[in-house]
């Protein structure tokens, strides 16, 4: 694992790249505010990915700065547009580094990154092969939704009924190839035994089959 620095306009944000042998595709995490690269939960799916052959990178949609405006008021993490923005510069990013630049991208977003994950896939459309969204809110893409290209799924939590509807929502907007999988029992987070294994496992294998193989 590489420890790496993202210009992302006038931001600079921290990550941690995992090149894999024989990766062709790198996973970019998106994610909400306050589970960032050193979230436990996002290692353990990056780590199923890595042994799937999926290279990754965990970086921090905000800076600690930004980090320690939104612990107070909540306004960044609803803030689509800007985590959209960051992630992009990272998919910018990841095409001009050398150890990246030949590997095909996919998203994999949680919370309000599975929405900023969504909108930058639609923005670069040629540049994302796959997205994955854990528990997110695909919903507050809004008009972005029609226009992603990106074969998607949508992992949510049998219990998480709100976020169950929001999904339901965004993916009768889509038009690309896109499925909503509802881990039965799992609630927001995928605490439960064995939820979070199968939101890696699902994971993996909708990005090997749909960034992997292209």
């Amino acid at each position: 694992m590489n420890e790496v620095r993202i210009q992302a306009g006038r931001a600079t944000l921290d990550g941690n790249l995992t090149i894999v042998d024989g990766a062709t595709a790198l996973v970019l995490f998106a994610h909400g505010s306050g589970s960032g690269r050193h979230s436990p939960r996002n290692q353990f799916v990056a780590r199923t990915l890595n042994k799937a052959g999926l290279a990754t990178l965990l970086f921090d949609l905000l800076t600690p700065d930004e980090e320690l405006i939104d612990v107070r008021t909540a306004e960044l993490r609803f803030n689509i547009g800007l985590l959209a923005e960051r992630l992009v510069h990272a998919t910018r990013w990841a095409e001009k580094e050398q150890q990246t630049r030949d590997l095909r991208i996919g998203y994999f977003g949680s919370s309000t990154g599975g929405a900023a994950a969504l909108v930058a896939a639609a923005e670069i459309p040629q540049d994302v092969g796959a997205v994955v969204s854990r528990g997110g809110r695909p919903d507050l893409a809004g008009e972005a939704l029609p226009k992603v290209q990106a074969p998607t799924l949508l992992i949510v939590g049998g219990n998480d009924d709100i976020v169950i509807e929001l999904n339901e929502q965004a993916r009768d907007q889509m038009r690309c190839e896109v499925k909503l999988e509802i881990v039965p029992g799992a609630t927001h987070l995928f605490e439960e035994p064995g939820a979070l294994e199968r939101v890696a496992q699902l994971a993996s294998d909708w990005f090997s089959l749909h960034a992997a193989a292209k």
